[in-house]
């Protein structure tokens, strides 16, 4: 190891005349060269953008890998430049787990053939997400990170030699001063003989002082505008993230639509393996699933100033018969009964309908043939339809 003495103390030189320089300065007893307005917006606009695409890369990560442990493992292989290996994704374990379990259950029993059934859609979608996760990665995290590891750093060290060419400037406009001070008082002192060596060499000094001024001035201008080039390329960086993020939530569109169509599809499947022999008071029509949870995903009652929505139209009769639903012989399956919380008060219109009040808890179950917009609703023995939309369904 090649351990140089002179070079370790000239460092620690420089940095005790930099701590100095910058005390001074801080406290006004120095002069400091400003950077021109242009630059300095240069430089704020550039701080700004590190730290906001920093920002944004993190979160992006937590965003497709919520596991800090996968993360730390992953930065790890990067660092290493080794390939991060395949993970099996969460939606995909759920699934394998299902097919697993259905083998147990046995394949032809009613549980084991659902099981296979929605074990092999979620590995499905299990791909969708590791696809999407690859996407992402590519096109939008990569983009980020080169930018931080590469431009950044490169700007970074290109606006540190810059401030050091500040100071070294500062360094000789003070000597110039200080030489040209003493110049100028040896040249109002009396001219006596033994004065004159003296006074050439402060005049030498003096002179020395202004070319390494303008040698210093030289290379602050040129550093300057060295950073300014690079300062003015975060325009570019911006019009490439514009573009990586366009890509970014086009894979998340893709992705969600793949999983909408693939959940529409085990959908159909289920219904047509069980032949709608099971209620399903979870079923809720599209035009009123907004209406429960809102824009936000909240219950109504808990919107400030909501009004009741408006009374579901009263259509519903079995396909079989002409005669409307008799609630009195209306009888709660063995499954499919769910609790409900009561968003509205709500007057019933006749005797078949069971008037609410806001915040009970009643019992709600649907029969075949029944509107979607309707369900039947029982309060201790009381009993009768209620409009979905007045409720909450429970867990």
């Amino acid at each position: 190891m090649d351990f140089n003495v002179k070079k370790l103390a000239s460092d620690a030189g420089v940095f005790f005349t930099r701590a100095v320089q910058f005390t001074e300065e801080k406290l006004g007893a120095a002069e400091k060269t400003e950077l021109d307005a242009h630059l300095e917006n240069l430089i704020a606009r550039g701080d700004c953008t590190k730290n906001w695409t920093e920002k944004i890369f993190r979160q992006t990560e937590v965003l497709l890998q919520p596991n800090p442990s996968a993360r730390i493992e992953e930065f790890f292989y990067e660092k290493l430049d080794k390939k991060i290996p395949l993970r099996t994704t969460n939606a995909e374990l759920l699934g394998q787990h299902m097919l697993d379990a259905a083998k147990d259950f046995g394949p032809g029993t009613p549980y084991g053939s659902t099981l296979t059934t929605v074990g092999e859609y979620q590995k499905k979608l299990g791909g969708a997400e590791r696809e999407f996760l690859q996407t992402s990665a590519i096109n939008f995290l990569t983009p980020l990170r080169n930018f931080l590891e590469g431009d950044w750093r490169t700007i970074s060290k290109e606006r540190r030699l810059l401030e050091n060419r500040r100071l070294d400037l500062d360094v000789c406009k003070a000597r110039v001063k200080k030489a040209k001070l003493q110049e100028a008082k040896a040249a109002a002192a009396p001219d006596f003989q033994e004065q004159r060596p003296r006074n050439y060499v402060l005049s030498a000094s003096a002179s020395a002082s202004e070319h390494e001024l303008r040698v210093a001035q030289t290379e602050f201008d040129r550093q300057a505008e060295v950073t300014r080039l690079l300062l003015e390329g975060i325009s570019s960086t911006h019009v490439n993230h514009l573009r990586c993020l366009h890509e970014f939530v086009e894979a998340q569109a893709a992705y969600y639509a793949q999983c909408h169509l693939t959940m529409q599809e085990l959908q159909k499947e289920l219904r047509s393996a069980n032949g709608d022999s099971v209620p399903n008071a979870f079923a809720v029509s599209p035009s009123i699933s907004g209406v429960l949870a809102g824009p936000s995903g909240l219950s109504g009652s808990s919107l400030p100033g909501a009004s009741p929505p408006p009374r579901p139209p009263v259509s519903y009769r079995a396909p079989e018969e002409s005669s409307p639903l008799k609630i009195e012989e209306v009888q709660p399956p063995a499954t499919g009964t769910r609790k409900a919380k009561v968003l509205y008060d709500y007057d019933g219109a006749d005797t078949s309908e069971l008037s609410l009040l806001a915040d009970e808890l009643i019992t709600v179950y649907t029969v075949p043939g029944m509107d979607p917009d309707w369900l039947i609703g029982e309060r201790g023995n009381q009993k009768g339809k209620v409009p979905v939309t007045y409720l909450e369904l429970l867990s």
